[in-house]
């Protein structure tokens, strides 16, 4: 059987900026399937980032266009081996230009009490991402 892949389109305001934001993170753009209108952004050999303009991305769908940087719709949850890849990945995209967000105080505690650590980092873009680690993964 084959596995799995998991492509998440992320609309952008501006391709270059976003490919540089995510390739300091660490990840590779494919330039197999880039262009002018999007990028592919390889985070492991499962799972990608389409970067798509905004005027490319309302041909994939009907309804209109969510502003990413006023409101949140969506959480980026990434599976890491230890503490010290959540606080590397998330440093980098602090020195990328991304911004760090803080989780409301129940859900550190939350998190806490089943061994969690976790961070969170919005894109340029307003995209949300939190990396995290459990011991038991």
């Amino acid at each position: 059987m084959a596995s799995k892949m998991i492509f998440l389109n992320l609309p952008v305001a501006d391709l270059k900026r976003s490919q540089d934001f995510y390739t300091a993170l660490g990840w590779r753009v494919n330039a197999d399937f880039t262009d002018e209108n999007a990028a592919c952004v390889v985070v492991d050999a499962n799972i990608c980032l389409m970067l798509l303009t905004k005027d490319f991305f309302t041909t994939f769908a009907e309804r209109p266009l969510g502003d990413t940087v006023a409101y949140s719709s969506a959480a980026y949850a990434l599976a890491l081996p230890n503490r010290d890849a959540v606080d590397d990945l998330t440093d980098a995209a602090l020195q990328a230009g991304g911004t760090e967000e803080t989780p409301m105080n129940d859900r550190r505690v939350q998190e806490a009490e089943v061994g969690m650590y976790g961070r969170t980092f919005i894109d340029p873009d307003g995209h949300q991402w939190e990396p995290f680690y459990m011991p038991y993964q």
